[in-house]
């Protein structure tokens, strides 16, 4: 059975204990295909029993027939199926806890009135010490209008909560760091822009999230000019970074040069452009990208002021061909679009040691089995393959290290470290053409990316 991320579900059923025994239910569950992981008696008794049936569907359609299949059994009824992932939603997924004790009337008045005006004064006569003062030298805002939430689309504010909240706990989860999460009802570049700045003095950092292109460049853009704390586009730069952390590591195992790359690019949207400007950055020198209209070069008439910087950017050959001419030879294929946009065929004709990383989720722009055939490294965005090119192995670790070190601005110096720390997290010993990038589970990862931000920070 194939199944998707998050699919399990726990059946309570009433059922005789006559047919519990009967192993009817394991038999009709496993024959829809569903993969039991546990039945657990939670109430026994003489007339009836009720049993918990933990398992793995492959989507809601699988639960309804899982359904009609347990009622049919003489002597079961389903009292209800619960999602475990509603579940760990039920209430949000973060909250908010005590660092300071309140047990008594001495501490409110420290952590209260009447002590908490002296701080307040303090930070009055001088504003920067609300960096040490208060929450904001660890606070960071989460902030999307809605409009490009995951693979949904234009969801809008309250159905982006749930992956806004995520975000939030990803960041406690690997670096410590409390991150709000603040979605917007509002899609207009000028409201967006003046809430941020109007909110900003409550936080160390912003992290903008799931905002469509093109106006996430422009909100992303004017806020860079107008805070004097990181903002950072997670959705361009920590893409970027990942990309850039496996494309290295890539180069360790076939022995090739970033400035002798030949890269194939599909995808000229918001991560694709930051993956794109951050490759230059780090010295690759012959990208060919495509849009859904083709090739982005400068004899172009329909592109918007960034993808005609980009056209003066890229494509130092001036290739106006198809995706599969641009395949010929080259070296590394990178795609941020769609599935299917590239064949075997297409990867065959790459130059040998190939590195194909189809990053469309949750269908890539190639079957990476098929890919493997022929490129040495394969990645994809999924983490049912290997080397999964995941966004948590970057911004945790950046934002702990921009805190840290009071960083004002994020500069595409401090993006190519993070790239580079998350690549030598994985040693010698452990790289192969299937691990270029180590889990996202792995501790020494946002420490890595923390201290390598945090000194290019103070390098200046």
């Amino acid at each position: 059975m194939t199944s998707r991320p998050g699919y399990n579900n726990i059946i309570r059923l009433t059922a005789t204990p006559e047919a519990h025994a009967s192993g009817a239910i394991v038999t009709a569950v496993t024959g829809t295909g569903a993969v039991i992981t546990a039945l657990d008696l939670v109430d026994p008794g003489h007339e009836t029993v009720k049993l918990d049936l933990s398992c793995i569907v492959r989507d809601s359609d699988h639960v309804r027939d899982l359904r009609d299949v347990l009622e049919a059994i003489d002597g079961v009824t389903v009292d209800k199926i619960s999602d475990s992932t509603f579940l760990i939603h039920l209430g949000g997924k973060i909250g908010v806890s005590l660092k300071a004790p309140l047990r008594n009337r001495a501490d409110l008045a420290r952590a209260y009135t009447p002590g908490v005006a002296r701080v307040c004064m303090a930070i009055h006569e001088n504003p920067a010490d609300a960096r040490n003062l208060t929450i904001k030298r660890n606070s960071v805002a989460v902030v999307t209008d809605g409009s490009a939430v995951l693979g949904l689309g234009n969801i809008g504010p309250e159905a982006a909560m749930p992956v806004m909240e995520g975000k939030a706990a990803l960041f406690k989860r690997f670096a410590d760091v409390d991150a709000w999460p603040i979605c917007l009802d509002t899609q207009d570049v000028d409201e967006i822009v003046r809430t941020v700045e109007v909110i900003a003095p409550g936080f160390g950092g912003i992290n903008l999230e799931d905002i469509a292109a093109p106006r996430c460049f422009e909100v992303e853009r004017r806020l860079r000019e107008k805070l004097n704390i990181p903002v950072f586009h997670d959705d361009q730069h920590g893409t970027a970074v990942v990309v850039l952390a496996a494309l290295e590591n890539s180069l360790r195992l076939v022995h090739k040069e970033m400035s002798n790359l030949r890269v194939v690019m599909v995808g000229a949207g918001a991560a694709g452009a930051a993956v794109a400007r951050l490759l230059l950055g780090a010295g690759i020198k012959d990208i060919v990208m495509f849009d859904s209209r083709g090739a982005v070069h400068t004899g172009r008439d329909d592109l918007d002021p960034d993808r005609a910087q980009l056209a003066r950017d890229t494509n130092p050959h001036g290739h106006t061909g198809s995706i599969s001419d641009a395949m010929v030879g080259a070296d590394v294929f990178i795609g941020l679009s769609q599935p299917n946009v590239i064949t075997t065929e297409d990867v065959a004709a790459m130059a040998p040691d190939a590195i194909v990383f189809a990053l469309a989720n949750p269908d890539p722009e190639i079957d990476p089995v098929e890919a493997a055939r022929y490129a040495k490294v394969v990645a994809t965005g999924r983490s049912d393959y290997p080397n999964q090119i995941n966004n948590v192995l970057a911004f945790p670790g950046i934002f702990r290290g921009m805190l840290d070190a009071n960083a004002h601005k994020i500069t595409d110096d401090m993006l190519v470290a993070a790239a580079r720390a998350i690549a030598s997290v994985v040693s010698d010993e452990a790289l192969s053409t299937v691990y270029i990038v180590p889990s996202v589970f792995d501790p020494a990862v946002a420490p890595a990316v923390a201290d390598a931000v945090a000194r290019n920070v103070r390098r200046g």
